[in-house]
């Protein structure tokens, strides 16, 4: 049949005969046996000792091709065993010659199941398949999927759009596994987006098989950056920056000199690499980003966009911004304006860079941004001057109260400062995570006081999945203020709901609130918030499911209507007798 066919494809070429042989022997032959017994003279085992066992094996009722077959195997072992051997021994040109030779001659039965595997072990010893093979090879969909990674290699570098077809899937994967952790129904302060280590997150499988199909191919490398360069500018997704470092980072940890030491950003990175790892830029690294910056010379400005690239990375982003919240409590303790501090003034220079990526790879004019004076001279003081403020109101609280009465929280914000997280991105994100940072203090007035300022910011960054992941953590902390209807109404009616409607992932975001802290919000909210919050026809799935998980949690609290009518005032409640169950 046409599957036979296929198994011996290619042996006529090489002169060895086939089923199609044998039938052509017998239908022109006047005597069939003794033409059999020829056939297996000339096409068996040829070793004078087997021609006296084999009549042997057919007593024991052992079948000529089961022998056949299992001599075969033995033969196939060996000989990967020696394709193996050759490509380590010998001179460089001379082992592969051999191997060349071998492929010429055992090529054409590539198609052979059985002879398949000691092709694919040739070519995967070859660092230079010949073309025509490779074309070959390309051009069967079986073949392709049966080659070793090191021959797929050889075809891509050359095939950007195959190559593509291949990463595409995993770049998907990649985005989605992110949003899946941003979007988590587990919400907690200790264990968050950014909790993993940078060594933990290159470990995931896509970092992994990337690396895997990259190898040592500065080629292929390079075609995986450009894809995440195009991606990027195309979504402004900001977790294809953080692939871009942790790509690097793997063949980092695999020590491969042949990618790193072509990539201008591999010890910039590296040095960040640290700082995420102790979610804080301390001075001695601070001074060798420094140098690294400085370094940039003219001509190689390209760089820069590169660099941008990687300080884009969340994680990036996360860590210098809590080192610029950290130094400016510093700077309070010891009265030092925010000018006055270069550590600061570099930290800011890097969250420029890593904010202004998109811009800068869109434009291609490859130039560090220009900071803007006001966010150092007087945003940044503003907000130390919110952090006396609660230094200020904390001593005050301590104080005994003779004369004066309690004096009040600050309630109101400059307006100034609502100015500048709607019309400067930097003091923004400074902004966020200065609110990030009074929440996880349990701070409840600084957050109430400055969480107005958040329904208008720079591009709607109040309202992006990595900010909203952090607060619902964060918010966690504040759980039992979820029974005062003035901080319900001031969270979900003051900016919550200011953007449901118009942002999915804001309903999103509140419904995985919601599901983790109902049980502390006081029930007349409560209803009014799952009214607030129903799905409409334009829902996602998304919401609709997280709202259908609420209105079950919901339900199961109400209290069945035997319990909500009241005991007559008359009949004495009876003793509760504890089920077994309770005991």
């Amino acid at each position: 049949g046409p599957g036979q066919a296929a198994m011996y494809a290619g042996l006529q070429e090489l002169g060895v005969a086939n089923g199609e042989d044998l039938k052509e022997t017998l239908t022109n032959c006047t005597e069939p046996l003794k033409a059999i017994e020829q056939f297996q003279t000339e096409n068996g085992v040829l070793l004078p000792s087997l021609q006296s066992a084999l009549p042997f094996l057919d007593l024991h009722g052992t079948p000529r091709l089961e022998f056949h077959q299992s001599v075969f195997d033995e033969l196939r072992e060996k000989l990967l065993e020696r394709v193996s051997a050759i490509a380590m021994e010998g001179k460089v040109e001379e082992r592969y010659k051999k191997l060349e030779d071998l492929l010429e001659k055992s090529f054409s039965l590539v198609k052979m199941p059985s002879i398949q595997p000691v092709v694919m072990c040739v070519m995967k010893h070859l660092p230079k398949v010949p073309e025509k093979k490779l074309k070959l090879v390309m051009a069967d969909k079986d073949l392709y999927k049966a080659c070793a990674v090191e021959v797929k290699r050889q075809i891509w570098q050359d095939n950007q759009a195959l190559f593509g077809d291949e990463v595409s899937p995993l770049l998907k994967q990649y985005i989605l596994e992110k949003e899946n952790i941003l979007f988590s129904n587990d919400i907690s302060v200790l264990h968050n987006f950014f909790s993993l280590s940078p060594k933990t997150r290159r470990q995931g499988e896509v970092v992994q098989k990337l690396t895997q199909m990259i190898g040592k191919n500065v080629k292929l490398y390079d075609m995986v950056l450009q894809f995440l360069r195009t991606l990027f500018l195309r979504t402004r997704n900001v977790h294809y920056c953080t692939l871009r470092a942790e790509l690097l980072m793997s063949l980092h940890d695999l020590e491969i000199s042949e990618i790193c030491t072509v990539d201008p950003c591999h010890k910039f990175t590296w040095c960040l690499d640290a700082c995420i790892r102790e979610k804080f830029v301390d001075n001695k690294r601070a001074r060798e980003l420094q140098g690294f910056l400085d370094g940039v010379k003219k001509g190689q400005e390209q760089v820069l966009g590169d660099l941008s690239m990687i300080l884009c990375d969340p994680f990036a982003i996360n860590t210098l911004a809590l080192s610029t919240i950290r130094h400016l409590q510093d700077l309070v303790g010891q009265d030092t304006l925010p000018r006055e501090s270069p550590d600061l003034l570099l930290l800011l220079r890097m969250l420029s860079l890593g904010q202004g990526a998109w811009d800068m790879i869109d434009s291609q004019v490859f130039k560090e941004p220009k900071m803007e004076v006001e966010l150092i001279t007087k945003f940044l003081p503003m907000l130390m001057s919110f952090v006396v403020d609660d230094q200020t109101f904390n001593v005050d609280q301590k104080l005994p109260s003779e004369e004066k009465g309690p004096i009040p929280y600050p309630s109101t914000i400059p307006e100034a400062f609502t100015k500048f997280l709607q019309e400067n991105r930097i003091a923004c994100e400074i902004g966020l995570y200065y609110i990030l940072h009074i929440t996880k203090q349990r701070n409840k007035n600084a957050f109430l006081r400055l969480l107005p300022a958040l329904v208008e910011t720079f591009s709607d960054l109040a309202f992006s999945d990595i900010f909203l992941h952090l607060l619902t953590g964060n918010l966690t902390l504040l759980g039992d203020e979820f029974a005062l209807e003035e901080f319900c109404t001031s969270l979900f009616d003051g900016f919550f709901l200011t953007a449901c409607s118009r942002k999915e992932n804001v309903h999103r975001h509140v419904l995985r609130l919601l599901l983790h802290l109902h049980h502390k919000v006081a029930p007349a909210k409560l209803e009014s918030l799952q009214k607030a919050l129903e799905p409409t026809k334009q829902s996602g799935e998304a919401v609709k499911e997280l709202y259908n998980q609420l209105t079950e949690k919901l339900e199961l609290r109400k209290p069945s209507p035997a319990e909500v009518t009241e005991t007559p005032s008359m009949e004495l409640p009876l003793p509760t007798v504890p089920t077994p169950a309770s005991r």
